[in-house]
C-alpha cells in the first residue's frame, strides 16, 4: 500500500469530523467578532489546516500550503453578502409568528450559507488535487469571477431603489412584503453575483479541468453551508419565538448568560467544518500527489513576491481601516480582495506561508487593539499594540519564515512526515483563541459569568481538542507511540 494512503486511512471518520467541527466552530464563532471577509478567513484557515494535518500526507509542502492558502482566501469571498436582515426575517419581533417570513429567511440563509462555504471548499479542493493550475489560468479565472460578480449583481440583485420601495424580485433582506407599514432600510444584496461566479468555478473544475476532487468537495461545502446556517439560526429563532420557555427556573438563569447570535455562528461553523472534512475523507483517494508539477508554474522571483505582498498588505489595511473610499469600496468585495493573493499563491514560494499566517492575522490583531484600546478603553493603547498586535504578528512572521525555509530545505520529497501543519494549526488556534478571549474581556469560567462565558468555554474545548490532534501527529512523526 502507498504509505501516504496508509496515513490517510489511519484517520477515523468520527475523529476527523470532530476536528473539522472544532476548527469550523472555533473559527466561525471568532469570525463573529471581527467581520465579514477577513473574519471568515480564520475559519477557512483552521479547517484547511485540519485537512492538511489529517489528509495531506501524499503532498509535498509547496502544494499543501498552497491548498491551505487557497482555502483560506476563498472562504472570505462570501463575506461580501449581507445577512443580518435575513436573520431578522426569522426572529425580529414584528415577524414573530409569521411562518412564511421564517421559511423565506431560512431559505435565504441556506442559499447564502451554501454559496459562502462552497467557495472555500472548491478552492481547497483545487489545491489538494493533482490537477495543474497555472498562474495564468488562475489570473484569468479570478478576473472572470470578478466580472461575473458584477453581472450577477446588476441582473439577479436588481433593481434596487429602496427610496421608491423597489426591490429585486428575489430578495432576502428587510422588505415591505413582510412589514408593510414599517420604516425600513433595506440593504443591497450581492448573492446573485457570487452565485454566478460560483457556478463558473464549478463549470471550470468540472468541464474544463476535469478536477473530480475539487468539484465534489465543493458540493460538500455547498451542503455544509446550506445546512449549517439555517441549523445554527434555528437555535436563535427558537429562543426568539418561545420566550416563555426561558422565563423561569434554571434555564432562565442560564439564558441570561448565553449569546444566542454567537451560538448560531458557532453551530454554523461546526456543521460546515464537519461537512468539508467528511467530503475530503469520502474522496480521499482522489487527493493528488502531483508534487511541484501540480502547481503548474515556476516559482516567482522573491523580489516580485515581496512587491505583491507589500501591495496587498497596503490595500488590505487601507480598505479595513483607511479613508480612501474607492479602495474601501473595491477591496471590500471578497472576490476583488482575493484576486491578488489567489494568483500570487499559485506560483509563490513565500506567498502561501505569509498569507496563511501573518497576512490573515493582521486585520484581526488590529481590530482587537481598536476594540480594547480605543472603543472600550480596557487597556492603554501602547500596551495594547504591543500585546495584541506586535507580539502575535512577530511570532506569525517568524513562524512563516521558519516553516517556509524548512520546507524548501527538505525538498519536494517530504510527504508523510510533514510536521508543519501541526505547528501551523497549533499556533493559529491559540493565537486566534487568545485574541478573541481578550476581545471577550477574559471570561474565565470561575469568574462571574457574562454572556461571553459559555462561548469562551466552547472555544477552549475546541482549541484543546485541536491541540491534542496536533500533539498526536507530532508524536507520530517522531515515531513515538
Amino acid at each position: 500500500m502507498n504509505p501516504a494512503a496508509a496515513t490517510r486511512d489511519e484517520t477515523p471518520l468520527s475523529w476527523a469530523m470532530l476536528l473539522g467541527a472544532c476548527a469550523g466552530g472555533l473559527g466561525w464563532g471568532i469570525r463573529g467578532q471581527y467581520g465579514h471577509e477577513t473574519g471568515a478567513m480564520i475559519a477557512g484557515l483552521l479547517v484547511s489546516l485540519v485537512v492538511a494535518l489529517l489528509f495531506g500526507g501524499s503532498l509535498d509542502s509547496r502544494q499543501l500550503i498552497r491548498a491551505v492558502a487557497w482555502g483560506t482566501i476563498a472562504m472570505g469571498f462570501g463575506g461580501s453578502m449581507t445577512y443580518a436582515q435575513t436573520i431578522g426575517l426569522t426572529q425580529n419581533a414584528p415577524v414573530i409568528g409569521n411562518v412564511a417570513a421564517l421559511r423565506w429567511g431560512m431559505i435565504g440563509l441556506a442559499l447564502k450559507g451554501g454559496i459562502w462555504i462552497a467557495f472555500g471548499a472548491l478552492f481547497l479542493g483545487m489545491g489538494l488535487s493533482g490537477v495543474r493550475y497555472r498562474t495564468r489560468e488562475m489570473l484569468v479565472l479570478m478576473l472572470t469571477l470578478v466580472g461575473l460578480y458584477f453581472v450577477g449583481c446588476a441582473t439577479i440583485n436588481a433593481p434596487f431603489d429602496p427610496a421608491n420601495k423597489i426591490l429585486p424580485r428575489v430578495y432576502f433582506s428587510a422588505s415591505w412584503e413582510w412589514e408593510p407599514g414599517a420604516s425600513l432600510k433595506p440593504r443591497p444584496e450581492c448573492w446573485g453575483g457570487l452565485l454566478l461566479s460560483l457556478v463558473a468555478v464549478f463549470a471550470f473544475t468540472f468541464a474544463w479541468k476535469r478536477d473530480a476532487f475539487a468539484w465534489r468537495l465543493g458540493l460538500f461545502g455547498l451542503l455544509g453551508g446550506a445546512m449549517g446556517f439555517p441549523l445554527g439560526q434555528s437555535l436563535q429563532s427558537f429562543h426568539a419565538w418561545n420566550p416563555q420557555l426561558f422565563s423561569q427556573g434554571a434555564i432562565h438563569a442560564l439564558d441570561a448568560h448565553i449569546n444566542w447570535w454567537n451560538m448560531m455562528e458557532t453551530t454554523f461553523g461546526a456543521v460546515m467544518g464537519a461537512a468539508i472534512v467528511f467530503g475530503v475523507w469520502k474522496h480521499r483517494v482522489l487527493i493528488g500527489g502531483g508534487g511541484t508539477s501540480a502547481t503548474g508554474s515556476e516559482p516567482s522571483p522573491c523580489w516580485f513576491e515581496g512587491l505583491l505582498l507589500a501591495a496587498h498588505t497596503a490595500l488590505l489595511i487601507e480598505s479595513e481601516f483607511g479613508s480612501v473610499r474607492w479602495i474601501h469600496a473595491t477591496y471590500d468585495i471578497g472576490l476583488v480582495l482575493g484576486l491578488l493573493p489567489m494568483v500570487a499563491s499559485a506560483s509563490g514560494r513565500w506567498w502561501p506561508w505569509f498569507l496563511a499566517l501573518p497576512v490573515t492575522l493582521l486585520p484581526i490583531a488590529v481590530k482587537t487593539v481598536n476594540q480594547l484600546a480605543r472603543e472600550e478603553r480596557a487597556v492603554e493603547p501602547e500596551l495594547g499594540w504591543v500585546v495584541y498586535c506586535a507580539l502575535p504578528m512577530a511570532f506569525a512572521v517568524a513562524l512563516a519564515i521558519r516553516l517556509a525555509r524548512s520546507a524548501m530545505r527538505s525538498g519536494d520529497g517530504n510527504h508523510a512526515g510533514l510536521r508543519w501543519p501541526a505547528y501551523a494549526l497549533l499556533a493559529s488556534t491559540w493565537i486566534y483563541f487568545g485574541l478573541n478571549f481578550a476581545f471577550f474581556r477574559y471570561p474565565w469560567p470561575w469568574s462571574p459569568w457574562t454572556y461571553r462565558t459559555p462561548n469562551g468555554i466552547i472555544y477552549a474545548a475546541c482549541a484543546t481538542l485541536l491541540t491534542i490532534a496536533c500533539v498526536k501527529r507530532l508524536r507520530a512523526a517522531r515515531g513515538e507511540p
